[in-house]
């Protein structure tokens, strides 16, 4: 992944998602905000909550293992099809069908969700079955570790990297917030952002989660 400001001028923040993950889709929707307010460009990425707990199980709740084990991996596995037969530009907006409704419309991480989400933007309707598929773990996996390279073992999804004082990217977990911001409220929280990555040694800003996540 080239790190270089595209050829459109944007400034570049790539964006590590698991479609299941509620924490994640808010960060994005943010960051569709943020894109209408500031002249940056989201690249879209997969990690999974599955590759990410693999080494762990024995430690999970058992309601959380089984979402691993049974649900985890067929949506992640689909955009990851998706993208490499179909290409790039597919990814924002079929993370953006599946999240409205997995999130947003209450249908959780269905089969019928997924082919639903399909349909939506016009994917083929076979791709559904790459969710039972290893086909393409090996680019999910690649993937994953992209993006969990630049940031470090202990988070969770989304990781964002963004440009730091010298241009190369600084990685993050998060930002984790809920809502998601709109208008000028996005933008203060995206010029916070680029503005802890220009800090060297900047690492963590944390407090405890109060509320769950507001999907409008």
């Amino acid at each position: 992944m080239s790190e270089n400001t595209p050829a459109n001028g944007k400034t570049p923040v790539d964006f590590w998602f698991d479609p299941l993950c509620p924490w994640a889709w808010m960060t994005s929707r943010w960051m569709l905000e943020v894109e209408k307010v500031r002249d940056v460009e989201v690249r879209w990425h997969v990690m999974s909550l599955a590759v990410l707990n693999e080494d762990k199980l024995d430690d999970l709740p058992e309601e959380y293992l089984d979402l691993l084990e049974n649900k985890a991996w067929g949506p992640v596995r689909v955009v990851v099809a998706a993208r490499q037969l179909h290409g790039d530009a597919v990814v924002g907006p079929l993370y953006t069908a599946l999240g409205t409704r997995f999130h947003n419309n209450g249908e959780g991480p269905t089969r019928e969700a997924v082919a639903a989400a399909l349909k939506d933007v016009g994917l083929p309707a076979d791709l559904a079955e790459y969710a039972d598929s290893d086909r393409y773990d090996t680019e999910l996996r690649a993937s994953h570790k992209e993006g969990i390279d630049k940031v470090g073992q202990e988070v969770g999804t989304p990781v964002i990297a963004v440009p730091g004082a010298d241009g190369e990217q600084i990685a993050f977990f998060g930002p984790v917030v809920t809502p998601a911001p709109k208008g000028e409220e996005a933008a203060k929280l995206w010029d916070g952002t680029l503005l802890v990555a220009s800090i060297p040694g900047f690492y963590e800003i944390k407090r405890t989660r109060t509320q769950g996540p507001i999907f409008d």
